[in-house]
This record gives C-alpha cells, structure tokens and sequence, in this order.
C-alpha cells in the first residue's frame, strides 16, 4: 500500500463508469495490437520489416509508459495487471518490462465515510460498537484496499490480549471493477489467442485466468487470513520471525482486523542503527528465512517488498537474537508443490552437469513449454547457455565477472522470448520473491553475497537427489530379489507337475537342464540379496551407523551361498 493524501478522495463508479472503464481498456488494447499488426506483420509483407526493426524499442517504450500512465489513472486491477507484466520476462521484451517495474499502487484514499459503510455493513454494528476507537486518516491507501489503525474494546482486548490492530478494508465497489477489469482482460487475452505471433509463443486465456485467480485470491480478506495463520504455523518455534495475529471476531472477506505490528521499516538502516541493530546482520536473516519458506516450507511470502517486512527489537532478555522479522501483507503467496521441487532439483543438476537433454525433461516435468515448442531448438539453445556455468560450483560462481552474469542474463533472455517458453505462476512467484529479497539485502549490506545464503539449500537438494538415486537403487534391487526368490519356487512346481505326471515330458536332458537353472536360479537370487542388502546397508549407515554396519556384514551369508551353490554345481 502506498503513502496517502488525507484532503483527496475517489468516489465509488457507478454502472456508467463501469461501461466506460471497460470501453476504454479495450480500445487501448485494440489500437496498440493494430500498430502492432502494422508494423510485426504488415510492413514484412511488402519488405520494410526494417522499418518495424529499427522502431521497435521505441514503439515497445511508449507501449509501456502509455499503459503505466492508464493503470495510474484507472487504478483497479490495472496497476496489478502492469506489476504482473513486468515480471513476464519470458513473455515481454526488457523495454515494456523496465518501464513497469517501477509500477506502484498511486491512487487516493477512499473517503472515511464510504469505508464506515463498507465495514459496518460486514461486520453488523457501527463502528463505535466493534472498536474502542478508530483513526479516520488511512495509514495506507491501494487499489484494492485502504488501512486504518483502530483499538479493540476492553473485553475484545481482554480475550485476544491485543489492544492496538490494524482495520484493513476493501475498498468500495472494488469487487465490481474487478469483474469489469477481469471481463475486458479475457476479451483482450481471445484477440490474442487468435493472434499467430502471439498464440505460438503464450497461452494468453490461460495467462488472463492466471492472473485472475492470482487477484481473486488477494481481495478476499478471509484468504488471507488463512496464509497468515499457515504461515505463523509454519514459524511457531522460529524466534526470527514474528506474524500479526489475527482477530478472526473482526475479520469477513472485505474487512481484516489484525495485530498493529508496525515497528521499523527492513531498508531503514539509520533507524535500525539508532535501535543498537547492525543492519549488515539482518541481511543474511532476511534471506535464510526466505529460503527456508521456498526450499523447506514449501509456503513463501511472494511479495517480501521492504513495506511488508519490519524489524522490531525483542525486549526479552532470555531470546537469542535482540530483533525479529515481522511479515505482514500476507495476500500474494506462493507454494512450491513436491513436483515443484523434483522440477527444480532435476533443473539444477541437469544444468550443472551440461545436459541439455536433462534440461528439457526437467523442463517439461514443470509444464514451462506451450504445445508448439521445438524441443530440438530450444534443447540446444538451452545447453549452449548453461555450458557457460554449468560445470562451475558456488565458490567459483562468486569470482565470476558481474558483467558476465549480466551477459548471460541478457542472452538467455533473448533466448526465452525467441521460443514458446513461459514459466508457470509458482517460478515466476520464486523469482519475484528471490529477486525481491536479493534487492532488500543488497540495501541493508553492500557487500551482500547472494550465493552464501544460496549455498546450504542448493547443497541439501543435490544430497536429497543422491539420496533419492541410492534409495532407487535400493528399491529396485530388492524388488529384483522378490522375484528371484520366487523363481526356485516356480520351478519347484513345474518339476512337482512333472513328476506326478501332470506335465508328461520323458526328456532326461531337459531335466539336467531344469536343474542347472534351478540352481542358476538360486545363485541369482543369493546374489541380488547380498546386492540389495548391501546397497541398503550403505544408504541407511548415513543416518544410523549401527543399523547400516549391520546390514552391510548381513550381505556376507547371501553372497557365501551363491559361491556354495555356484561350487556344487560343478
């Protein structure tokens, strides 16, 4: 939410504006795709693609401060919309994404009495019966919403054992502009669906409804309310991070009542000083507690900007840090699924290890490739990229030219934007997140290096990838034995059918020859058990010395019987 002006206020639309707001998006959509079949299609036709070339990042730039100038003034989900392109690297080009980058919610506060309306309304009594007292000047104001510190009354405040909290309402009609918004957006995204240059590239409907499920989520109050309490659940018993209760008696889908944790702003190192905090310390916290949400929880806060994280010092003596992380804002999340995980495990050792083959399996495991994707192009494109870095570790990343990374960057770009490639809304969640808190640290210590923090959850997912491969090994062997163990049975019978005449066969050779297999057989499975049980053996001795030891010196009586039987049956 952005800083507000108490003397503006934004009326609510009426069905009108609602016509004209919808009117108006999809005339700008309609000219900007019109210039664009002018010159990307058009001109090629009759020889001048030079002309398109030669004035495309500039027609890219004005697209973009154009659509930054109608987000702006529409305010809605427009601002979203812009914040959501701009981390579309896989989709637009640097022009377009740069100019939105900077894109922030600039929008007024709605008047005090239409957010009186709004919250009586949900919560079933006027305010001077839910609170002691409520501040009418908004501590911050967004498109979707507006906030105002308020105090429980004494029995709220007795039963929660909070007293100051924050009212945090939807701002009125939002829901409806949402709709307008959401219904121009997918007329937008079936023009495009329609649109070669685009369809070979993007799923725009499936992007549209992406982004609509993504903005459906963060309005509803209740949703959110849900994520911090997950998220608090996931740091119950982590003294560095602190989450604002919520009073779920004050809280309905458009309006949420929460602790009043405001304390000092993560980026603003002279307060920090002042506090006796050494900002250089927080930095590395910061991101060991990010990473923890993506790589061990499995839940993160996807919107770690340094409005939504406070440091604030910890007056109880007995705790080992004299600080905490607060996180607010808990309406953008995201969540790394299991297959989520395997996809990045497989990704970073494929690519480690310049294989582009590698690179595509694991490509596709996480669904990044639209149906038209030449594999072939981007297999290659893909292993000429990572063979760069590919073989390098951690401690040699960090003695690489800057200038290269930005090199490389800029060509894997281009690459990406080239080929049928978008990334799913979790990975663009984790960039958004990693690039975000790489931002914050950065400011609170220079000299912040990334790939420390990095360092320890790349390393625990390649141990958990080799742990898989022995476990597999494992898995296998012993199904192996399962069914070798069984082959001497199976023979037994065949052998038993054949003396009690069920099977007729007079064939003193054949017989010779059953035996010999029977005792193949026995030595094969004696052998798979040695393997199985010493393969187990190894891979469990990691975790329990004496159980591996065990198992390992079991694997001996396997393997002396199939030397036995292999002997007698000579």
């Amino acid at each position: 939410m952005s800083s507000v002006h108490p003397d503006r206020a934004d009326p609510v639309p009426g069905a009108g504006e609602h016509r004209a707001r919808y009117r108006r998006i999809l005339r700008f959509a309609a000219w900007h795709l019109t210039v664009t079949w002018w010159f990307e299609l058009f001109l090629p036709r009759l020889g001048l693609a030079w002309i398109a070339e030669r004035t495309r990042a500039k027609r890219m730039r004005r697209f973009a401060q154009r659509f930054h100038v109608l987000a702006v003034d529409l305010g809605g989900l427009m601002i979203k919309v812009g914040q959501f392109l701009s981390s579309r690297l896989d989709v637009l080009p640097p022009e377009i994404t740069r100019e939105l980058e900077g894109l922030q919610d600039e929008v007024p506060p709605v008047a005090f009495s239409a957010i009186r309306t709004l919250a009586e309304a949900e919560l079933g009594a006027p305010l001077e019966q839910v609170f002691a007292s409520v501040e009418e000047t908004p501590i911050a104001a967004a498109s979707l919403g507006q906030a105002h510190r308020a105090r429980l009354r004494p029995g709220d405040a007795a039963d929660t054992g909070l007293d100051r909290v924050v009212l945090k309402v939807q701002r009125p009609g939002i829901n409806a502009i949402v709709d307008v918004d959401l219904a121009a957006l997918r007329k937008v995204g079936g023009w495009l669906s329609h649109v070669r240059l685009v369809s070979d590239r993007a799923d725009m409907p499936a992007l549209v409804e992406e982004f609509a499920q993504t903005s459906l989520e963060e309005i509803d109050y209740l949703n959110e309310a849900a994520n911090s309490g997950r998220f608090a659940a996931d740091f119950a018993d982590d003294g560095r991070v602190h989450v604002p209760d919520v009073v779920w008696e004050r809280t309905t889908r458009r309006v949420l009542t929460l602790e009043d944790v405001t304390a000092i702003k993560i980026t603003d190192s002279k307060a920090l000083l002042a506090a006796g905090i050494d900002p250089a310390q927080v930095a590395p916290v910061f991101a060991a507690v990010m990473f923890d949400q993506m790589f061990m929880n499995g839940f993160f806060h996807a919107d770690p900007h340094p409005g939504n994280i406070f440091v604030t010092p910890d007056t109880d003596p007995s705790t080992e840090r004299a600080w905490k992380l607060t996180f607010i804002d808990f309406g953008m999340m995201g969540e790394v699924t299991a297959s989520t995980r395997s996809g990045l495990r497989k990704l970073l050792i494929a690519a480690a290890s310049r294989d582009g083959k590698g690179l595509m399996t694991a490509i596709s495991d996480v669904g990044v490739l639209v149906p038209s994707a030449d594999t072939v192009e981007l297999e290659r494109a893909m292993t000429h990229l990572f063979a760069r870095f590919g073989g390098m570790g951690f401690a040699e990343l960090r003695e690489v030219d800057p200038r290269e990374f930005r090199d490389f960057a800029v060509e894997f770009g281009d690459v990406v934007r080239s080929l049928p490639f978008q990334m799913p809304e979790n990975f663009l969640l984790i960039i958004r997140a990693m690039s975000l808190t790489s931002g914050v640290c950065s400011s609170l210590d220079p000299r912040f290096n990334l790939w420390d923090s990095v360092e320890p959850y790349a390393a625990q997912l390649l141990r958990d990838e080799r742990g898989n491969i022995a476990q597999d090994v494992a898995r296998q062997a012993l199904d192996a034995a399962g069914m070798a163990l069984g082959l001497p049975k199976r023979l037994d019978g065949l052998l038993t059918r054949l003396e009690d005449g069920s099977l007729s066969v007079a064939n003193p050779r054949l017989e010779r020859q059953l035996g010999r297999l029977d005792r193949t057989a026995q030595r094969s499975a004696s052998a798979l058990i040695f393997g199985a049980l010493l393969v187990s053996g190894s891979v469990v001795r990691a975790d329990d010395t004496v159980l591996g030891n065990v198992l390992m010196i079991a694997s001996v009586l396997p393997l002396l019987h199939a030397l036995w039987v292999g002997r007698s049956g000579l």
